[in-house]
Protein backbone atom coordinates (compact mmCIF):
# COMPACT_ATOMS: atom_id res chain seq x y z
CA UNK A 1 0.00 0.00 0.00
CA UNK A 2 1.46 3.23 -1.04
CA UNK A 3 1.32 6.45 1.32
CA UNK A 4 2.81 10.20 1.68
CA UNK A 5 2.53 11.56 4.56
CA UNK A 6 3.53 15.33 4.63
CA UNK A 7 4.18 17.47 7.71
CA UNK A 8 5.83 20.68 8.24
CA UNK A 9 2.90 22.91 7.26
CA UNK A 10 1.55 25.99 9.18
CA UNK A 11 0.96 29.32 10.24
CA UNK A 12 3.93 32.12 9.48
CA UNK A 13 4.45 36.03 8.89
CA UNK A 14 5.72 36.98 5.72
CA UNK A 15 9.05 36.75 5.31
CA UNK A 16 9.66 33.58 7.39
CA UNK A 17 10.45 29.84 6.49
CA UNK A 18 8.74 26.55 6.56
CA UNK A 19 9.78 23.57 5.58
CA UNK A 20 7.68 20.49 4.67
CA UNK A 21 8.37 16.87 4.71
CA UNK A 22 7.04 14.04 3.18
CA UNK A 23 7.57 10.30 3.75
CA UNK A 24 6.71 7.88 1.38
CA UNK A 25 6.44 3.92 1.81
CA UNK A 26 4.88 1.26 -0.11
CA UNK A 27 6.94 1.92 -3.42
CA UNK A 28 10.58 2.54 -4.65
CA UNK A 29 11.02 5.68 -4.01
CA UNK A 30 14.57 6.29 -5.27
CA UNK A 31 13.45 5.56 -8.89
CA UNK A 32 10.86 8.09 -9.48
CA UNK A 33 10.31 11.78 -9.33
CA UNK A 34 8.69 13.57 -6.55
CA UNK A 35 6.86 16.76 -6.88
CA UNK A 36 4.90 19.54 -4.59
CA UNK A 37 1.87 20.77 -5.68
CA UNK A 38 0.18 23.29 -3.96
CA UNK A 39 -3.95 24.38 -3.46
CA UNK A 40 -5.60 28.11 -2.47
CA UNK A 41 -9.23 28.04 -1.55
CA UNK A 42 -10.60 28.41 -5.12
CA UNK A 43 -8.17 27.61 -7.49
CA UNK A 44 -6.87 24.62 -9.07
CA UNK A 45 -4.03 22.42 -7.64
CA UNK A 46 -0.66 23.45 -9.00
CA UNK A 47 2.35 22.20 -9.58
CA UNK A 48 5.17 24.55 -7.97
CA UNK A 49 8.58 21.89 -7.72
CA UNK A 50 9.98 18.75 -8.92
CA UNK A 51 12.88 16.31 -8.28
CA UNK A 52 13.90 13.36 -10.54
CA UNK A 53 15.54 10.47 -9.58
CA UNK A 54 19.18 12.08 -11.01
CA UNK A 55 18.19 15.25 -8.37
CA UNK A 56 17.75 17.78 -10.78
CA UNK A 57 15.24 20.37 -9.88
CA UNK A 58 12.58 22.39 -11.55
CA UNK A 59 10.39 24.88 -10.12
CA UNK A 60 7.61 26.95 -11.08
CA UNK A 61 8.13 30.52 -11.97
CA UNK A 62 6.54 31.41 -8.64
CA UNK A 63 8.58 30.03 -6.22
CA UNK A 64 11.77 30.08 -8.05
CA UNK A 65 14.72 30.98 -6.26
CA UNK A 66 12.01 31.23 -2.73
CA UNK A 67 11.55 27.25 -2.41
CA UNK A 68 14.15 24.54 -2.98
CA UNK A 69 13.43 20.90 -3.47
CA UNK A 70 15.70 17.99 -2.05
CA UNK A 71 15.10 14.07 -1.62
CA UNK A 72 16.76 11.75 0.90
CA UNK A 73 16.61 8.36 -0.92
CA UNK A 74 17.64 6.75 2.29
CA UNK A 75 14.44 8.00 4.53
CA UNK A 76 12.37 7.62 1.55
CA UNK A 77 11.71 11.24 1.93
CA UNK A 78 11.37 14.71 0.03
CA UNK A 79 11.48 18.20 1.23
CA UNK A 80 10.70 21.37 0.22
CA UNK A 81 12.65 24.40 1.90
CA UNK A 82 10.25 27.22 1.73
CA UNK A 83 11.89 31.07 2.55
CA UNK A 84 10.88 34.49 1.99
CA UNK A 85 7.36 33.25 2.25
CA UNK A 86 4.10 35.48 1.02
CA UNK A 87 0.66 35.38 2.05
CA UNK A 88 -0.20 34.23 -1.67
CA UNK A 89 1.92 31.04 -1.16
CA UNK A 90 -1.37 30.55 1.18
CA UNK A 91 -2.79 27.03 -0.05
CA UNK A 92 -2.91 23.51 0.87
CA UNK A 93 0.50 21.52 -0.01
CA UNK A 94 0.54 18.14 -1.15
CA UNK A 95 3.27 16.05 -2.64
CA UNK A 96 3.18 13.61 -5.16
CA UNK A 97 4.72 10.20 -5.97
CA UNK A 98 5.62 9.95 -10.17
CA UNK A 99 2.15 12.33 -10.39
CA UNK A 100 0.67 8.97 -9.06
CA UNK A 101 0.50 9.17 -5.48
CA UNK A 102 -1.14 12.10 -3.34
CA UNK A 103 -0.34 12.69 0.57
CA UNK A 104 -3.20 13.94 2.05
CA UNK A 105 -2.16 17.82 2.28
CA UNK A 106 -0.46 20.35 4.66
CA UNK A 107 -1.65 23.71 5.38
CA UNK A 108 0.76 26.71 5.22
CA UNK A 109 -0.87 30.36 6.14
CA UNK A 110 1.37 33.37 5.65
CA UNK A 111 -0.41 36.30 6.86
CA UNK A 112 1.01 39.48 8.95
Amino acid sequence: QVQLVESGGGSVQPGESLRLSCVVSGVFFAVNTMGWYRQAPGNQREWIAGIDARGTTNYADSVKGRFSISRDNAKNTVYLQMNSLKPEDTAVYYCAFAATYWGQGTQVTVSA
